[in-house]
């Protein structure tokens, strides 16, 4: 006879890909997409960074996934939307009014995704018992970052190579987004035979009236807690630097030399930050939950502050001693990503500790809205700012960011031994 958690295997880790995949498309993948399809920096950035406002807001329409169908209904719906939208952008690319059309059409894809994650992390919830939540905590992350690595790296990838076997990167993008479609279909028809139909799901009981209310109640309580003001300013601005950097990293490698970048192509690119980076990112992400887990927050925080601020010196020298040698290049995207990684871990477990409480859940769901609108405004304005600054000055301009990574993390407060294995 089979486990539950065998059962689980076979949907939980297809979940969280399907979860991960369309996210580092709309906010990671249009961004190249865009450049190399000739739109400026400023403009990719700010038409890009938009695309983060569903994320930011997603708390204020999560009562609804409760309210109408299942979570089993929406995430299979929401899949199928999405496979549909990546089909519309690679039908749409080869346009005279593409960036219009794409444009609408990822708004729509952002919209569906941040629905899609409401529903899955509801499901997982409700499909799984407290002690399979627990097991699979970490496959679902691990889960997560493959398909990020899949996005950012193999599809990125085949965008490079299919731009250099058609020389036009119009079709290359057109055939990339047109497997992304293919993936996330495939995805939606297994899931329709593998996700459980959990027995506990029941929304009868729950109507517009005492959904407004515990709605109310719940963001009331949230900006009653204690040291909120100090929690916001450090939700908001930990990543002022990062916020930035990851917008105009992929355009400082593909712009030419003689404008400041480094000139790689697609496929180097993919190589580079969509994989090798993204297992840094993984990486550090694991070592980072570990070293929390044996000495709690108060003793790693500091160390994970200064690894997700010191390693974006790379970019500064980069900018200053531009090469094209990818063994040079490869470990310093892979340096900066892992401190990233491990530093981001302290970010997330803050997020946890100051969401405590009754309402954990829906508080947690607040913080991480608050966490996407720090990173949406710097964001949008990042390629304006690279554009007056040049690669150089901007560079230069983040480590000066980085000061107010420290400045938000002197002020919160929190218990030390939060995230500390017990005996």
């Amino acid at each position: 006879m089979s486990s539950p958690n065998s059962k689980a295997w076979s949907w939980v880790p297809t979940l969280y890909f399907a979860e991960g995949f369309p996210y580092v498309l709309v906010v990671t993948i249009s961004v190249i997409m865009y450049k190399q399809l000739g739109l400026d920096n400023a403009d990719a950035t700010l038409y890009t960074g938009w695309l983060y406002l569903p994320w930011v807001i997603k708390p204020l329409w999560s009562p609804f996934v409760d309210l109408i169908r299942t979570k089993r209904w929406w995430v299979l719906t929401t899949q199928l939307i999405l496979g549909a939208g990546f089909a519309g952008i690679a039908f749409t690319i080869p346009t005279a009014g593409f960036l219009q059309w794409t444009l609408a059409i990822f708004w729509i894809l952002a919209f569906s995704s941040a629905t899609h994650d409401i529903s899955i992390d509801g499901f997982y919830m409700l499909g799984l018992t407290d002690s399979q939540q627990a097991f699979f905590a970490g496959i679902r992350n691990t889960a997560y970052r493959i398909a990020s690595i899949a996005g950012q790296g193999g599809l990125l990838m085949l965008a490079g190579f299919m731009e250099k076997k058609t020389g036009t990167p119009v079709t290359a993008w057109s055939i990339s987004f047109i497997i992304a479609a293919a993936i996330m279909i495939c995805l939606t028809i297994y899931h329709s035979f593998a996700l459980p139909h959990p027995e506990n799901e029941d929304t009868s009981h729950v109507t517009a009236i005492s959904l407004l209310k515990g709605f109310i109640e719940t963001f009331v309580s949230y900006f009653r807690k204690p040291y909120i003001i100090r929690a916001l300013l450090f939700i908001l601005f930990f990543r002022l630097a990062e916020a930035q950097l990851t917008k105009i990293c992929p355009l400082f490698l593909l712009d030419a030399m003689s404008d400041g970048g480094l000139g790689l192509t697609t496929t180097q690119i993919g190589l580079a930050q969509g994989t090798i980076g993204a297992i840094g990112l993984l990486a550090g992400g694991i070592l980072g939950g570990a070293a929390i887990s044996r000495k709690g927050l108060g003793y790693w925080l500091w160390p994970m502050v200064l690894a997700i601020s010191v390693p974006d010196l790379v970019y500064v020298y980069l900018s200053y001693f531009p090469t094209q040698q990818m063994w040079i290049v490869t470990p310093c995207i892979f340096v900066e990503q892992f401190g990233y990684g491990f530093g981001y871990t302290g970010y997330t477990l803050y997020l946890i500790y100051f969401s405590r409480g009754e309402q954990k859940t829906s508080h947690y769901a607040i913080s991480t809205g608050i966490m996407a609108l720090g990173m949406m405004l710097p964001g949008m304005i990042s390629g304006k700012l690279q554009e007056l600054m040049g690669y150089r000055m901007f560079f230069l301009w983040i480590i000066l960011c980085c000061t107010v990574t420290f400045i938000v993390t002197a002020l919160i407060r929190f218990d030390k031994d939060f995230g500390k294995k017990t005996e």
